[in-house]
């Protein structure tokens, strides 16, 4: 609890990522179930994803430059405003008589365009308001902030929708975004360094060079590009449910990962005592795909709940070690577009999983989608892990990146006592 307790700024950006996170999850139930009422497609629910994926390709890499080079609060505050829109527009469209379905697409993609713009700047703020030595227990906060919207959001949202249609739960998600101005708007300036480069195409270049000549962050990227493009599943959800006859429990499906995450979160005092995270990395994907391989198999919704949570909590345990090595690795004047980069990875892989699941159950049905992309990712982490050794041998201990960011970190606070 130290960064909650020593940090004003760490809890009201944690509030407001609360706060956020309920209506967001929210919405993430009620748009892949209003395109199915409206269309009953496999794919058109698939698309939803694909039509997001260039908007957070070009905003996430441009949003991590603007993080390095711009005052970041302004960034996380205007970029608030602009999804409070966008779930306004889709509560509007929800109340018209005939819903357009090319309003999910267009407004979804300016919805993803928007919060890959604040991401980079939320992750790099991280680093300037919570100290070194607590970035790990700032890590296991971050998941159960995440877990709280999670878990209980989506069950929600899975009774809204059915109950009293997706405006409602649009609704819900526009009244959350005006209570998190009113947090964000209370945090001090976050401006750039003073020799920060002005954001350009060729300040991106630098990020990524950086990235590249860093085998271990490339592990990092590539196990969970791996993982998430080949089993994740949430796409599946509507039709999974009709398929075992329980519609009413569309929610309790988008929840089960974010149970079994809450408990790897709340038991994850163990995590922040890890220091080979890149090994840890490896092992909680390879486990996710074993989770989601398995779910196929399941013969009634309740087996299914829990497999669903042992991937959640295998995911969440690969996210704690990865946002881990990020936080006490990279240097600040890059952190907020390697946070871009980092976005790239644990945001497209879900995109393109949707995709490449709707696209294989629309051939071989749901189960054929979750056996076949679980048996993938397994293969895929394995590989990596093997191709990559710099990233499994990763100790914190011994890093040379730690260490001297370690060393800076004193050094600046030593410097400012």
């Amino acid at each position: 609890m130290g960064p909650l307790r020593d940090s004003r700024d760490y809890r009201l950006l944690f509030s407001s990522g609360v706060i956020t996170m309920f209506g967001t999850m929210i919405s993430m139930v009620a748009v892949p179930y209003q395109m199915k009422e409206l269309t009953d497609s496999y794919l058109a629910v698939g698309l939803v994803s694909l039509a997001e994926f260039v908007p957070m390709v070009v905003f996430g890499l441009w949003g991590g430059a603007i993080a390095d080079s711009l005052d970041r609060r302004k960034i996380i505050v205007w970029c608030e405003l602009g999804l409070l829109v966008t779930s306004a527009a889709l509560m509007v469209n929800a109340l018209l008589p005939n819903p357009q379905v090319w309003v999910l697409y267009v407004v979804g993609a300016a919805s993803m365009g928007i919060a890959c713009l604040q991401r980079p700047s939320q992750e790099a703020t991280l680093q300037q308001v919570v100290r070194h030595e607590q970035q790990g227990a700032a890590a296991v906060l971050s998941s159960l902030r995440w877990n709280f919207g999670a878990i209980v959001a989506p069950a929600l949202g899975g009774l809204l929708v059915t109950t009293w249609g997706t405006a409602a739960a649009y609704a819900i998600d526009t009244a959350t975004f005006v209570l998190s101005m009113l947090l964000l708007w209370r945090i001090r300036s976050l401006p750039a360094a003073e020799d920060a480069a002005p954001a350009s195409l060729r300040s991106l270049v630098e990020g990524m060079r950086y990235a590249v000549g860093r085998r271990d962050l490339m592990g990092t990227y590539l196990v969970d590009i791996a993982a998430m493009v080949f089993a994740m599943a949430t796409a599946l959800f509507p039709f999974l449910a009709d398929e075992l006859r329980t519609p009413q429990a569309l929610g309790l499906l988008y929840s089960a990962g974010a149970v079994g995450a809450l408990i790897a979160s709340l038991t994850g005092a163990w995590a922040a005592r890890v220091q080979r995270q890149g090994l840890g990395v490896i092992i909680a994907a390879a486990l996710w795909g074993v989770a989601v391989a398995l779910s196929a198999l399941a013969p009634n919704i309740w087996i299914l709940l829990v497999c669903i949570a042992f991937a959640g909590a295998a995911d969440m345990v690969s996210g704690i070690f990865r946002m881990t090595m990020w936080n006490q690795t990279i240097p600040r004047e890059l952190r907020g577009r390697l946070a871009g980069i980092e976005l790239l990875s644990y945001a497209s892989g879900p995109m393109l999983g949707n995709a490449r699941a709707s696209l294989m159950a629309n051939f071989g049905g749901t189960r054929f989608s979750l056996g076949a992309g679980g048996l993938l990712c397994v293969a895929a982490v394995m590989a990596l892990g093997a191709a990559l050794p710099k990233f499994r041998d990763y100790d914190a201990r011994t890093d040379e990146h730690a260490l001297a960011e370690k060393a800076r970190r004193e050094a600046s606070e030593q410097a400012l006592a």
